[in-house]
């Protein structure tokens, strides 16, 4: 980047910050989807990628709301509860020249949209698949997601008593070939790692734990859902929920850190030691299960495979996009069809 260049904060094809923004965010101050969507604008501003360039999908949920805070200048697509993968499909097959951002929920992909989730995987579709992973239904009021961890007590809904489904181990058992997970609070991770499945020809899964400021389960504290309905004035029929700080955290490889959430609930994170091989996908496999006996959520790069085929190589798809291609192109000549008529009858 040239002197000019950074004392006008432009990127290296002469684009701001501000040209990678979408509108402002509608979720709630402190959400950890508003984290990620702020990484994404960093992530694509500071590779100096082309908006036009880059296509967005999301399904149904609070995370599914997210692209409309990034990336304005870029098309998306708002699809229904757990199909987004299918709209990425039809997308990136019709131009794969385009790279795809999808943004899901752990409701989205963990319980509606497991099937589509686990296709798209093993199809190796080229785009990043980011699940902004909170445990609750949040758009719903904060029923169990199928990731909220066993014996996890929320104000509404009792006790939660299954065993969560682990989204990272789901994606490294359907053989994806990008495998990560990180924190929204942890920024500089988050970041990388999207800067890496960008990069990354094929499907690149990111589970980003993105905790819920709203369902909190303490009715007199000051950022619960309970509160802010006691002392909101009823002009409409609305929900007010008060600003909450946002949690970040900030620890070396190797180190485990305990995060307390909104609700008074903690996590473990751990993030993977410097000498794991993200190539090794047993290794990957055995350190998944240890961290999950221990109650961690592991961070990093678990898993990255860039030797196995995207699906527009598979099909051996033109370099020109099959949505681009003339009438010339894709209509068989007369004497083709009459060899072909010969051969079958």
């Amino acid at each position: 980047m040239t002197e000019t260049n950074r004392k006008a904060k432009i990127n290296l094809i002469g684009l701001g910050k501000n040209d990678y923004r979408g509108n402002p965010s509608t979720l709630c101050k402190g959400c950890g989807h508003n984290s990620i969507s702020s990484q994404i604008i960093a992530a694509c501003y500071e590779m100096d990628l082309v908006p036009e360039n880059l296509v967005k999908f999301s399904g149904i949920g609070c995370s599914s709301k997210s692209p409309t805070y990034f990336l304005n200048r870029s098309f998306g697509f708002n699809g229904l509860h757990g199909r987004m993968p299918s709209l990425a499909t039809g997308a990136l097959l019709a131009d794969h020249t385009l790279k795809g951002i999808g943004i899901s929920g752990d409701g989205d992909t963990a319980s509606i949209g497991m099937g589509q989730f686990k296709h798209v995987i093993r199809r190796n579709l080229s785009m990043v698949y980011i699940i902004e992973n909170n445990g609750v239904y949040g758009l719903t009021k904060g029923q169990f997601s199928a990731t909220a961890e066993v014996g996890l007590s929320l104000k509404a809904q009792g006790t939660n008593p299954y065993m969560p489904i682990d989204i990272a181990w789901e994606a490294l058992v359907g053989n994806a070939t990008f495998v990560a997970r990180s924190f929204a609070g942890d920024p500089k991770q988050v970041k990388e790692l999207i800067k890496a499945a960008l990069h990354h020809d094929g499907i690149a899964v990111l589970d980003i734990i993105s905790p819920c400021v709203t369902f909190n389960n303490k009715d007199d504290a000051h950022h619960s859902y309970a509160w802010g309905k006691l002392h909101e004035v009823a002009l409409q029929e609305l929900s007010y929920v008060p600003p909450a700080e946002e949690i970040m955290v900030e620890y070396q490889p190797g180190e485990a850190t305990e995060v307390t959430m909104h609700d008074g609930s903690k996590v473990i994170l751990k993030k993977l030691e410097q000498d794991h091989d993200p190539t090794d996908r047993a290794a990957a496999m055995r350190i998944l299960e240890a961290a999950n006996a221990k109650q961690w959520l592991l961070t990093g790069l678990i898993y990255y495979q860039p030797k196995q085929p995207s699906m527009a190589d598979i099909y051996n798809i033109t370099d020109t996009p099959l949505n681009r291609l003339n009438e010339s192109r894709i209509r068989p000549p007369r004497d083709t069809i009459a060899q072909i008529n010969e051969l079958m009858f």
